[in-house]
């Protein structure tokens, strides 16, 4: 068990460097370089639209690798194969020249990573007893916060340069081989149980489509402000002198993974001491909405200091135990990985939409808009765990 946690903490933490810190940083100063005057809708496309390639890919990757026995396993092939396809799009990605290429390259990126992540969130309900999903979820929380100090701190390295792009892509294939050679992927008949209910629709499943609702207005929330988090540094907040927008963003990134490491080391296992989970996340999820709040008293770094720690709290535990209850609201268990999808589009569904709202939202009432936008969204989510039963 420790060693398939082990690497479940090193594949996401691979797998969430390329999106927080290729989706961040680096995609967004290529775009800067390229159009500086049209920086913000440009890169409003640029997320928008690469999502739906994620919000695509995710539940159709889940499907293929359900059905996929071979001797390999069915969830080897695909981790194995997304990550080298991915690490190919992102190599192109290092060497766009126009607004175009930035958008097909990660577009195509974002496709591959998750045929590789569809298969990675799926070794979860696949080899980890119910008893330990809260622990699993943490690990996998951890790796979250962990990818993202990687993957911004890389970024910040390397900004600018062909280097981030491939050492970040080529951290997802080593950690694909590593999970492949030292873990082994259950066959056929090894990891189906009675299913739940008789419907092949997860979402007609009244508690999964709860914490899909949750699911997607919480990361739609997260999104509107993270994605942008690099020209609110640049437009709307006081920085101190010397300190440039996307080395913030990598100290912002340092301060939110610390105080989020904390909350979800705790926050998981003692949910599944607890055996309770809803309550986490709905107080956690009404905590990260109100600190949304924070950065309209105060335009300063000492407030997007504070505002990052306690956003990095909230969302640590709601993430860490919301990731717990989405294993414990599967309607069947041999469709994991499809099922897994399907919530996946809960994750980049919004990824998609988020960019454009945040866009026009900025446009409307600039960005005290955006915070205060995000925090009602986030207050929404909060309280889609309410209705769930099946789960205590």
């Amino acid at each position: 068990m420790r060693r398939l946690l082990s690497l479940l903490l090193l594949g996401n933490t691979a797998m969430y460097a390329v999106y927080l810190g290729v989706g961040g940083p680096l995609v967004q100063t290529a775009i800067a370089n390229i159009d500086p005057a049209n920086k913000v809708s440009n890169a409003g496309l640029v997320a928008g639209v690469s999502a739906i390639f994620a919000t695509l890919f995710n539940p159709v990757g889940g499907a293929l690798s359900d059905r996929t026995h071979s001797r390999f396993g069915r969830r080897n092939p695909w981790l194995i194969g997304g990550s080298l396809a991915a690490f190919l799009a992102l190599a192109w990605l290092a060497n766009a020249t126009s607004i175009l290429m930035i958008l097909i390259a990660w577009s195509l990126a974002q496709a591959m990573m998750n045929l590789f992540q569809a298969a990675l969130t799926a070794i979860v309900p696949d080899r980890i007893p119910r008893e330990k999903r809260g622990t699993a979820s943490a690990v996998v929380g951890v790796a979250t916060s962990i990818g993202a100090v990687v993957g911004t701190q890389i970024a910040a390295a390397y900004v600018g340069k062909q280097a981030g792009f491939y050492l970040l892509g080529g951290g997802v294939v080593a950690a694909a081989l590593l999970v492949v050679l030292l873990s082994r992927d259950p066959r056929p008949g090894q990891y189906e149980i009675v299913p739940k209910v008789k419907s092949s629709n997860p979402l007609r499943f009244s508690d999964f489509r709860w914490v899909f609702i949750g699911r997607a207005l919480m990361v739609l929330s997260y999104f509107m402000v993270f994605m942008f988090q690099l020209y609110i540094l640049d437009d709307y907040i006081t920085l101190p002198k010397g300190l440039a927008p996307a080395a913030g963003v990598a100290t912002l990134t340092l301060v939110n993974t610390a105080c989020s490491f904390v909350a979800i080391l705790v926050s998981g296992p003692l949910a599944d001491k607890l055996n309770r989970y809803r309550v986490f996340v709905l107080v956690a999820g009404i905590a990260g909405g109100l600190v949304l709040l924070l950065p309209l008293v105060s335009q300063t770094w000492g407030m997007m200091l504070v505002f990052t720690a306690l956003q990095g709290m909230a969302f640590g535990v709601y993430m860490a135990v919301d990731t717990a209850l989405v294993t414990l609201v599967l309607p069947r268990a041999e469709n994991a990985a499809r099922d897994m999808g399907v919530l996946n589009i809960a994750n980049a569904g919004p990824q998609v939409a988020g960019p454009f709202a945040a866009a026009g939202v900025i446009a409307i009432g600039g960005y005290p808009a955006l915070f205060v936008a995000g925090a009602v969204i986030a207050i929404a989510a909060a309280l889609t765990v309410i209705p769930i039963r099946s789960v205590k």
